[in-house]
Order: C-alpha cells, then structure tokens, then sequence
C-alpha cells in the first residue's frame, strides 16, 4: 500500500477535505502507527480560522491510536505490531518546563495535527506538523505510549480530553469532600471530568450548560455523587448582564462552591461563576475564552481566590489516565457516544459543531 486517505486542511479553504496522500515513511527515530482510532475535536475548525494551524496542507487531528507498522533504524523499545496510543504533544524535551511536569507551558509546544500557540521556532512541529485522521500516522518514537490489551482503541484515543480533565482538577487543588462546578459540562470535557471527580474527592457537583435535558444525561455519569444541574437556556434571557448564573450558584451553595471547572469558550459564564466561589476557591479556565471579566485584583485578595489556566496537561497526567483504564479504577466506554468511517470523518466534524444527537460526547473515526 502506497497510498492513504486523510482529512486535511489547505491553504485559502473554509473546510476540511478528504484527499489521497503517500503513506508516511518513517525517519531514523521515527514509527508509523495504522491507526485504528482517532478522536474528533469540535475546535479544530475554530483554530483554522484564528490560523493557529501554522503549517498547511497538514493533515488534521491530535487523537490517535493503533498498532506499529513500521520502525525507524535507530528506534528501540517499540515494535512492529504493538498497540500504542500517540501522545500528541510536541515539546522541546529540554527546557526547565520539560523537566519538571510543566510541558504544557514549553515555548516550543505544539500538537501534532492541530494548532500551535507560541512565536517560538519549532523545528518538531515543521516535520511532525500531520496528524492522524487518516490511515497512517508517523511519529517520533519517544510520543508514542505502550497500550495494554484492557484498554480499546476507542478510548485511547481520547485519553487526551481524559488527560486535560486531570490537569484541571490537579489545578483546582481541590479539598476533600468539596462542591465542584463544572461549566461546559455536556461536552467532551466537561463529561471526562465528571467521570474523574470522584478521584478528586469530589462530594458535590453542579453542572452547568446550555441545555437541561442534556445536563440531565450527564448527571447520570456522575454515580454516587450528588448533583445539580444548572440550564443557561432556563435562567432570565438577561443573564448575562444580570448576574442571574451567580445567583443560580450561590442559591444552590450557599456558602459558595470550592471550585469552578470552566471550558466555557465564550460569554461571561466565567466571571459570573467566580463570583460563586467560597473563600479560598478556584477557578481553573481551560476554555479559551475571549471574554473580558470585570474584577479588580483586591476582590481577589479579600476572598483569597484563585484564577489558574491551563492550555493542556503533562505527559504526566495522561500516564495517570492510562492507570486509571489499566486497573479498571475508571471505565469511561460509555462517553464515546459516535463513531464514524474515515470516508465520513468530514460530515463528522460537521456534526460536533451542530450536536443534533444528545448525547453526543466523544467522537471517534475508524479508518
């Protein structure tokens, strides 16, 4: 086989296309992975139009999983045959943030089939800049993750959003037995992050989306944990000025909540939110929003509040999610809700922008 289907963006083009491309060969310190499953993310279309897709054509995607096919010359420790997951995020390996589980804040980090953020040069990012929703992906040995038989393709492919949930609930630096929000909860985060609270000692939960009866089939992932749900589309259609979201939160927890888990990507949910916190809370935004928060530094200081961001997690923390699936402490086959062929994966990424379906989580594409 010479040549392979893949999803990819071009130049001056609105979508994504299906093309024909040469199967990827691989370097000296490189593997080639047939992937047998690969996530969809709903911000990949965003970052194309913000341009932070800083190499095109590419070939699109940063969830992938599958067997060896190939090995480069110099490469040890994996072989042809093994199932792995890619590890998709590019960093340099040698600066104080690589060496001290900070990764996520290298100069030079970028994702393999995705975005890059930085102004840094990132010379990994130029040769592994293609991703894997296609056939065949190739990676630098060092990203790739040995995947034990327990755990399937499927859900490997979204230990990513797994793993950027344990960042942000490592972050919020949460105490035992506390209240947690989590905005955005209907998608495919805010649903790995409700699954993974019960790891965090998580007592309480108050999910907030747009939708309620969504909001409703996600209360369901939460087990024993008690929880609320709060509908944005059920609060006064002035709430975004009126300051009705705090005082949904705050009539629920009175005492104010321990932490807010934001992934909202727009809108002023996140600074109405904060304003639910206890004394000591967090608030951890992993949304990318562009939305300006009215708040002056001493109300921070007079609540001992804190605001924490994080744009991804460490290799670190999607080792914590693999043993978590190994062990079977967590079981999350249940979030994948849609599966497509790779032939369909382009009216796929149309679909997680509309969300006809409810539930509709995680997304993965079998090629």
């Amino acid at each position: 086989m010479t040549t392979m289907l893949a999803v990819r963006a071009h130049r001056d083009s609105p979508g994504l296309v299906l093309d024909e491309i040469p199967v990827p060969e691989p370097g000296p310190l490189d593997v080639v992975v047939k992937v047998a499953a690969a996530g969809l993310a709903p911000g990949i279309m965003r970052l194309l139009e913000m341009g932070a897709f800083k190499h095109l054509p590419t070939t699109v995607g940063h969830e992938a999983a599958g067997t060896i096919t190939a090995v480069g010359s110099d490469v040890t420790g994996h072989a042809v045959g093994d199932r792995v997951r890619v590890h998709p995020l590019l960093n340099c390996r040698e600066c104080d943030y690589c060496r001290t589980d900070r990764d996520m804040m290298c100069a030079r980090q970028a994702l393999l089939g995705h975005a890059a953020f930085g102004e840094a040069s990132m010379p990994l990012y130029e040769e592994y800049h293609n991703g894997g929703l296609a056939e065949y992906i190739r990676v630098p040995h060092w990203l790739i993750d040995p995947l034990p038989d327990s755990i399937g393709f499927d859900v490997a492919a979204k230990v990513h959003d797994l793993a950027n949930a344990v960042r942000a609930l490592k972050c919020a630096d949460l105490p035992l037995r506390s209240t947690l929000v989590v905005t955005a909860a209907t998608g495919t985060m805010g649903t790995a992050t409700v699954k993974l609270a019960e790891h965090f000692g998580v007592a309480r939960l108050i999910l907030v989306g747009r939708d309620a009866e969504r909001l409703d089939s996600v209360a369901r992932l939460a087990g024993d944990i008690p929880t609320s749900v709060v509908a944005l589309d059920e609060l006064p259609e002035d709430w975004g000025s009126s300051g009705a979201l705090t005082g949904r939160l705050r009539e629920l927890a009175p005492d104010g909540v321990h932490a807010v888990i934001d992934f909202i990507p727009e809108g002023p949910a996140a600074g109405q939110a904060l304003f639910a916190l206890a004394t000591g809370g967090s608030l951890v935004h992993m949304g990318g929003n562009t939305t300006q928060i009215s708040l002056t530094p001493i109300v921070l200081m007079m609540h001992c509040w804190r605001f924490v961001a994080t744009r991804a997690y460490t290799r670190k923390d999607a080792h914590d999610v693999l043993r978590l699936l190994e062990t079977g402490a967590l079981t999350v086959d249940e979030l994948i809700t849609h599966r497509f062929p790779l032939t369909d994966a382009v009216k796929a990424m149309d679909a997680i922008q509309q969300r006809p379906d409810n539930p509709m989580w995680m997304t993965v594409v079998n090629p």
